[in-house]
């Protein structure tokens, strides 16, 4: 393996925190009593945390230092409006609702753009986001390519949306009943993979032949960027900044969660060019979130996430970051280690599947993945199948996905290149034991979200 080809950490670390090392006895006493959730662990149990990269970033220098900023008036901040002002600049839209966090802005999306009944074809769902559209009536219908439910499909862009399907069921409903198309950049459980910009300017022109409203998940826009000057003719010369900025020109708006590539640890906002929907995202947000000028964040939250913002665009910084994830994927890959490809922007996806063909899906082997790599190493991740599906809320019929995944989640500028070692070693060890590895069973499952706060047992 080629060590050199990775990007080195184009920073330097100004502070440390301590962890704590426990041994595996421990850790099984510690995941009993989580009943097998990895999010029910305390994170002091934890020593290399995976669980996600929402909000787990650390902050530069310069974000500390804005923070001593803030102003905390409850409206008219300072810091709102450099927020504002910024995300303008950078994402091209008019209009700036800020939000606690990614679901306060799905919340508003959803109440305010779905009457009952409608349609959100999106590329593969999330669970916050699928959720939220249900909940306000809209049904979700998945429009993404085949190729990203393969997880051995190795092609470029496997985000995409299939524009067959969605013209299909545009013919099949009407337009006048599909609410806005939901395009994620990246998408989140096809793997973090990407959407190309050609897609992005078809399904727009589709969009608007229609007349349907076209928002976009921008959670990791900028990470989406750097795949397409990395992979997509024509973008070699183009700053990932610019890119940026074009993703969002074909689009009516998107929804962000600012903990994800604004290297934050809370807020999200809002974004729409229409001035009506603006009007009701700001009546709602009030209801639902805080004042227009703060959303749900302190003042000292919404000036770190503008520097974030203008931080996550830099070259030097996305390459390092979308390499460092990477590294890790290569790794795996070099031991045998069945893993969803090509390696995403955030993550390396376990392939669950491939890993545990001893378990039936509905002995849920992510779930149990997930547990026994903790019990092994003390390194947390988080299942993404057949548990993070859910039902159908209308039937309760379980979602079956043909993706059964274990997302290894590397948060911004938090570990280095040797923890992603130990993480590897982990891994490969428990590939190599795999045969131990049994299944679990609900003991507590939730109405809503159940993967959060659901309970198992050992099979």
């Amino acid at each position: 393996m080629n060590y050199n080809k990775y990007a080195a950490e184009p920073f330097r670390i100004k502070s440390v925190e301590y962890v704590e090392m426990t041994t595996q006895k421990q850790r099984e006493e510690r995941m009993q009593q989580a009943g097998y959730n990895t999010f029910l662990l305390d994170s002091k149990d934890v020593y290399i945390d995976l669980l996600t990269d929402s909000g787990t970033n650390a902050m530069s220098d310069n974000q500390w230092a804005g923070i001593m900023h803030g102003d905390e008036a409850y409206a008219g901040s300072r810091n709102w409006y450099h927020l504002e002002k910024t995300v303008q600049e950078l994402f091209g839209f008019k209009y700036v609702v800020p939000t606690h966090q990614g679901r306060g802005a799905e919340n508003l999306l959803s109440t305010i753009a779905i009457k009952p009944g409608q349609y959100v074809p999106g590329n593969m769902y999330f669970t916050t986001t699928r959720y939220h559209q249900e909940a306000n009536g809209g049904i979700f219908r998945d429009v993404i390519v085949d190729a990203a439910h393969d997880s051995t499909a190795n092609i470029p862009f496997k985000g995409n949306v299939d524009l067959a399907k969605l013209e299909a069921l545009i013919a099949e409903v009407g337009a006048e009943q599909i609410a806005y198309v939901c395009v994620a950049i990246t998408c989140n459980l096809a793997g973090g993979q990407p959407v190309s910009m050609q897609n992005l300017r078809e399904v727009s022109a589709l969009c608007r032949k229609h007349n349907i409203l076209l928002f976009m998940d921008a959670t990791r826009c900028v990470e989406n960027a750097y795949f397409i000057k990395e992979q997509e003719a024509g973008y070699e010369q183009t700053s990932v900044k610019d890119i940026v900025r074009e993703q969002f020109s074909y689009a009516d708006g998107c929804t962000m969660s600012g903990k994800k590539d604004c290297l934050t640890n809370i807020g999200g906002f809002l974004c729409m060019n229409d001035e009506n929907l603006f009007q009701e995202a700001k009546e709602l947000v009030v209801v639902f979130e805080g004042m227009p000028s703060y959303g749900g964040m302190a003042g000292r939250d919404m000036e770190a996430m503008a520097r974030g913002l203008q931080e996550s665009v830099q070259d030097e910084y996305i390459k390092y970051r979308i390499e460092h994830v990477r590294y890790l994927g290569d790794r795996l890959l070099e031991a045998g280690v069945p893993i969803v490809e090509p390696i995403g922007g955030h993550a390396v996806f376990l392939d669950a599947h491939r890993f545990c063909p001893h378990l039936k899906q509905n002995e849920l082997p992510a779930q149990s993945l997930a547990a026994h790599l903790y019990i092994a190493s003390g390194v947390r991740s988080m299942e993404r199948g057949i548990v993070s599906a859910g039902r159908d809320p209308n039937t309760g019929h379980e979602h079956v996905p043909k993706l059964e995944t274990v997302r290894l989640t590397i948060p911004r500028r938090v570990y280095t290149y040797k923890h992603l070692d130990v993480v590897a070693d982990a891994v490969i060890h428990l590939y190599n034991n795999r045969n131990q590895i049994r299944g679990l069973k609900w003991v507590y499952e939730p109405k809503r979200l159940r993967f959060f706060t659901g309970r198992f047992e050992l099979m």
